[in-house]
């Protein structure tokens, strides 16, 4: 095909026959009938055709490098939104957990109050009643002894002799 031929013509422009078997073959034989002008110009005509396209790859690079810079940071903004956002839903959470704390605590400190004003109360009969019971168990011991005196004074005495 044709890019054997282009192959050939390079060849021969080298200095190299199609009848060589390796390329790396008299080499060293070859290279003083190089010519360094065409060895300058064949680099000039090669940088000048690729490097307008390296150098419109490079900006197209760098352009997109720009571009996934502020893609980057655009990101990071909205990752820490959502952050803020999951951060304000943990706090709701954590209002509405210490309402319904708050809440048990209430109920709990108005049993207490009225657990003491039971107790109270209690306190207050025990005391009652037990004053009670002392008062009717000396009422008894005074009955007892009224009847003992009753008793000893309708017991028959002795007439005294003189």
């Amino acid at each position: 095909g044709r890019n054997k031929e282009e192959e050939d013509k390079t060849l021969l422009f080298f200095g190299v026959g199609p009848s060589d078997a390796s390329p790396d073959e008299g080499v060293v034989e070859d290279l003083p009938l190089i010519d360094e002008r065409a060895v300058e110009q064949l680099t000039e005509g090669l940088i000048s055709h690729y490097l307008p396209d390296l150098q419109r790859s490079k900006s197209a690079l760098q352009e997109l490098t720009q571009n996934q810079v502020v893609l980057l940071e655009t990101l990071e903004q909205e990752i820490s939104k959502f952050k803020e956002c999951n951060s304000i839903v943990d706090i709701n959470a954590l209002f509405s957990e210490a309402k319904h704390y708050h809440n048990k605590l209430v109920n709990i400190r108005n049993e207490m109050m009225m657990l003491h004003e039971k107790t109270s109360k209690l306190k207050k009969r025990a005391l009652k009643l037990q004053q009670k019971r002392q008062k009717e168990e000396l009422e008894r011991e005074q009955q007892r002894e009224k009847e003992l005196e009753r008793e000893k004074q309708l017991t028959a005495k002795p007439a005294k002799r003189t």
